[in-house]
């Protein structure tokens, strides 16, 4: 019985789980004190975990205890601090405190605001780096540049994605025409079909945390997980195929669903998106006869030096962005099922990440979990946005490790989760990432 409190709507109810632990009352509870000053009074309304109950611990059964109402993201069972044992304790897959709004509310109103101009000038500013860098390494075409020619190259074609991102968000400028077009030739040129990619990112943000309607880098169930054959499964979870992956998520998605983002008729897309479907793929397609053209002229050699190389380090980026901000973090952090997923709650599971001296380079997309939530704030308020909203977000924040001038800090993590994050259960509605224990230890002997 010390293990129940009373409840309006049916008698008895345990108490949250981190009070069942063994032994008497006075150790359980060590923090709360027997007031003999006054009894409770049965009209005042009682929350769980307050300071009235520690005040006033006591049984008074007179008339029901009330139990204050809760919210869908918020309220009482949205208590996920508490003090047990003198320890402070934090459950990241809690329903949170707050909503939407007070997070929106906290962001001033002008980081809202889209400058159309502004965007123009880093689209301007990019194409110019783009090609200014691949007219030095025509000119110098020594091997001793060549390398720092991809990874500059291969950043700035990233760059230019995420402009392309903006475009599909409708955060580069309020006009949905100029939208189109900039964000066709933005993601054409690094050979991305954008209302294909548009929709199904789209698709992503709507659904994120929840484990069958993600859509990007999305948990594998356990059941799919081991329906996958070895060479499927090394491709996921062996460093370096994961970051090569984008392609063909573009052509196939991700293991346990079908489709493709150039077929119009593709279960990813209503019938009134076909015509944007086909557009996108026309210009996709016009793109590579852009590139085969030049093949012609310049030969293949110096294509792939210019082109192809930079596009599978952009591909590379792409594929190291997007999974480091859905995983990684050094806790375990939820994806959801059924009634215990919504927006916000499958919001809050993103991370922020700091990229250093790229941060600027590739328009500070390492500002996530804000963008998460809010898609329609422009790149270049983010930061603003997330100093604003922190104070609310409190512990469901995860403040990003700080980087050095390059990020390499990251493939720590990216190699901490492709050994951990293999699956998860297939029944449950707040669940976590399991490990394939086997598949470390063939791993493990294999390197021996």
């Amino acid at each position: 019985m010390a293990s129940l409190v009373l409840s309006e709507c049916c008698g008895l109810r345990s108490l949250p789980a981190p009070f069942h632990r063994r032994g008497p009352l006075r150790h359980q509870l060590p923090q709360l004190k027997l007031s003999k000053r006054r009894p409770l009074d049965p009209r005042r309304p009682i929350g769980l975990g307050s300071r009235a109950l520690l005040r006033d611990w006591a049984l008074g059964v007179s008339t029901p205890l009330r139990v204050p109402v809760v919210e869908e993201d918020g309220g009482l069972d949205a208590r996920v601090e508490q003090e047990v044992g003198g320890e402070e304790h934090f459950d990241p897959g809690s329903p949170p405190p707050f909503g939407l709004a007070e997070i929106r509310a906290a962001i001033p109103k002008h980081c809202w605001v889209k400058d159309t101009w502004r965007s123009v000038g880093y689209v301007i500013r990019d194409v110019v780096v783009v090609f200014g860098l691949a007219a030095a390494a025509a000119y110098l075409n020594s091997w001793a540049f060549w390398p720092i020619y991809w990874v500059a190259q291969g950043t700035m074609f990233w760059a230019l994605f995420v402009l392309g991102h903006d475009c599909g968000h409708g955060s580069f400028s309020n006009n949905p025409k100029l939208n189109s077009v900039m964000g066709h030739f933005l993601h054409s040129t690094i050979l991305v079909p954008y209302h294909g990619w548009r929709i199904s990112h789209r698709t992503h943000h709507q659904n994120h945390g929840h484990v069958e309607n993600d859509e990007s880098w999305h948990p594998l169930s356990e059941k799919i997980y081991k329906s996958l054959d070895s060479a499927t499964r090394k491709l996921r979870f062996t460093f370096p195929f994961p970051l090569l992956a984008y392609p063909v998520y573009l052509w196939a998605r991700s293991p346990g669903k079908k489709g493709s983002h150039f077929h119009p008729d593709s279960d990813l897309f209503t019938r009134n998106e076909k015509e944007d479907v086909i557009t996108s793929t026309a210009c996709f397609t016009a793109m590579l006869a852009v590139l085969a053209g030049l093949t012609w002229v310049l030969g293949p050699v110096q294509m792939i030096k210019l082109y192809a190389v930079p596009y599978f380090i952009n591909v590379m980026w792409l594929d190291l962005v997007t999974y480091l901000h859905h995983h990684g973090h050094e806790d375990k952090l939820p994806w959801y099922r059924g009634k215990e997923w919504s927006y916000l709650r499958g919001g809050l599971t993103t991370l922020d990440r700091d990229y250093g001296w790229i941060n600027n380079i590739h328009h500070d997309i390492g500002t996530h979990v804000i963008h998460h939530l809010f898609p329609q704030i422009p790149h270049y308020h983010l930061i603003e946005a997330t100093k604003a909203a922190r104070p609310v977000l409190g512990k469901y924040y995860k403040e990003p490790e700080k980087s050095r001038p390059f990020p390499f800090h990251l493939f720590r993590d990216l190699a901490r989760s492709l050994k951990n994050d293999h699956y998860v259960s297939d029944t449950g509605d707040v669940i976590y990432y399991q490990t394939d224990t086997q598949m470390n230890g063939a791993s493990q002997n294999k390197s021996r």
